[in-house]
């Protein structure tokens, strides 16, 4: 006779971070529960300033519309004005819906499959997929003490090298630049270059003064030690050494993998003309990972920041 253990599968996410299909389906399921929860986001105390009357009044919701109306006038205001929602004939859940789809993974999802799982034209979802992602981007200044930065290219085969210069069908190569501090935030941005005049400006500018700066041997990074009172630590790949003591670059080529895996994995191949949108999605997911909130949470709360 043998005793058979059944073990429990373990959650690896903790569970005030979770945000599951049927959590959604609870807390929105129907187009009135999206248009409320907008609405509370948007004028949290409950009084909205009328147009009509020039003060802030409490409003009720208007049967058949998605909209309020001032209690005392009547005058009309919508919580999707001015939102990526405004003038969309695509219900305000199948968007909720969309935006749950695009940050519950953290490789991302393609604009055919959010067409797939809505029921919506491959048009709608394309256009739903790239206001989305407006809402993921964002200013961000890098405040850790330790900031790693490198290099990649995203596209197809490079010749001449990692950093050799492209020729012929090696030119659909993008480059991309990024910096990211230590257990923080990333900044990742397309760059028609990586020479040493872009690679210091993208420092000063993301970068705080007195920062330690962790990169690879590329020349351009030479002088890094001479302006903003930056401590310059580099690691020589070319020899065959990634690490030495805490001077290494892992952090934002984990990045870079992840960025790569989604791509290659998802979208198959990106334009560059399109390419910073997918970076900032990536950035926008990557830099909430800590947040001590659901990602789709986060996502959400965008969209009243973004409003006009």
């Amino acid at each position: 006779c043998h005793t058979v253990l059944v073990m429990k599968p373990t959650q690896s996410i903790p569970k005030h971070l979770r945000y599951t299909l049927q959590t959604f389906i609870a807390e929105f399921p129907d187009n009135d529960s999206c248009l409320d929860w907008l609405k509370a986001q948007r004028w949290p105390d409950g009084v909205i300033p009328c147009a009509k009357c020039g003060v802030d009044r409490k409003h009720h919701r208007v049967t058949g519309r998605p909209a309020y109306a001032c209690d005392y006038c009547g005058s009309m205001i919508s919580p999707m004005a001015g939102t990526i929602f405004e003038k969309s004939s695509t219900s305000l859940r199948t968007w909720f819906y969309a935006m749950y789809l695009m940050s519950a993974t953290r490789c991302g999802i393609s604009a055919k499959q959010i067409q797939r799982e809505t029921g919506v034209t491959y048009k709608t979802a394309w256009r739903m997929f790239k206001q989305i992602r407006t809402l993921m981007s964002e200013e961000v200044s890098l405040e850790g003490e330790a900031v790693e930065m490198d290099e990649t290219y995203v596209g197809g085969r490079r010749r001449g090298g990692r950093r050799g210069r492209a020729s012929g069908p090696a030119k659909e190569k993008a480059i991309v630049i990024g910096a990211v501090e230590r257990g923080g935030k990333v900044v990742a941005l397309v760059s028609n270059d990586v020479t040493k005049a872009t690679l210091h400006g993208i420092a000063k500018e993301y970068i705080l003064p007195d920062s330690i700066v962790y990169t690879d041997q590329y020349p351009a990074y030479m002088g890094l030690d001479k302006i903003n009172g930056y401590q310059h630590r580099r690691i020589n790949h070319s020899a065959g050494i990634y690490v030495v003591g805490d001077t290494h670059t892992q952090t934002i080529e984990g990045f870079w993998s992840l960025v790569k895996r989604g791509i290659g994995g998802v979208y198959h191949s990106i334009s560059k003309k399109y390419l910073q949108t997918y970076l900032n999605e990536y950035s926008f997911r990557y830099n909430r990972r800590n947040s001590g909130q659901p990602m789709f949470t986060s996502l959400l709360e965008r969209v009243s920041e973004k409003a006009e």
